[in-house]
């Protein structure tokens, strides 16, 4: 397993002196603080880009994943233990199927230039299906893990409560078409001593919202390129 830092590692914070302090009491040594929320997406948007730019679907939903959490406070802090950690970055986890047959864990270092993360999607990605090794960023990193089952149509999926594994867990399977449109359907998992239901509803609004303004996000890194070609 390869394990990167970057920038600060986390630091420990005390919950009464944060807006998670009520929740911290509540939640923390409850026997199932996990909380499950459904959604259906549209990702027509998603499915059209990918096909006409080449990009990889999974890449583009997690890039709309890291955007949608990034401006969510509550998506820096994690508890870890009996400890409530802060964090500086966000990573994206995908699960990537390698050359034997086998899976292995690759987190990838969210950065708003949709083009620095597809580059280090594909780097990493393409390092675990050849060496079959994981790529760990959990100790500088708050990671929102990710399941893709992509050979399959689900309707959900509920992740385990392991008491170890606290971080915010997004499943999903094949997308379906329905007329003219795209439809995913995922479920979001997190722990409730990090957020309420009203963070993660508006996580979940944010990223349909990001997925809608994809073309737009891309057009404007394309235009940067442009400029940056011609000096």
């Amino acid at each position: 397993m390869e394990k990167k830092d970057f920038g600060k590692m986390p630091i420990e914070i005390i919950p009464e002196n944060t807006t998670r302090a009520m929740a911290y009491k509540l939640w923390m040594k409850a026997p199932n603080p996990m909380v499950t929320f459904f959604k259906t997406l549209d990702v027509t948007n998603l499915v059209k880009i990918s096909r006409k730019k080449h990009l990889k679907f999974n890449m583009l939903l997690d890039w709309c994943i890291g955007k949608a959490a990034y401006n969510i406070k509550e998506f820096y802090t994690l508890p870890v233990g009996d400890k409530l950690l802060q964090y500086e970055n966000l990573a994206v986890n995908s699960i990537v199927k390698n050359k034997n047959g086998e899976v292995n864990s690759c987190d990838i270092l969210f950065s708003e230039n949709l083009q620095v993360f597809n580059g280090c999607y594909l780097k990493h990605t393409a390092n675990a299906v050849e060496n079959c090794e994981d790529m760990d960023l959990s100790e500088s990193c708050m990671v929102i893990g990710t399941s893709a089952i992509i050979d399959t149509e689900i309707d959900g999926a509920v992740g385990m409560n392991s008491g170890i594994f606290n971080n915010p867990f997004i499943i999903w399977g094949k997308y379906k078409k329905q007329w003219f449109h795209y439809k995913l359907t995922l479920s979001f998992q997190f722990h409730h001593t990090q957020m309420d239901g009203a963070h993660a509803g508006k996580f979940l609004a944010n990223l349909q919202n990001e997925i809608n303004n994809l073309r737009k996000t891309l057009e404007k890194y394309l235009e940067i390129r442009a400029v940056s070609t011609e000096k």
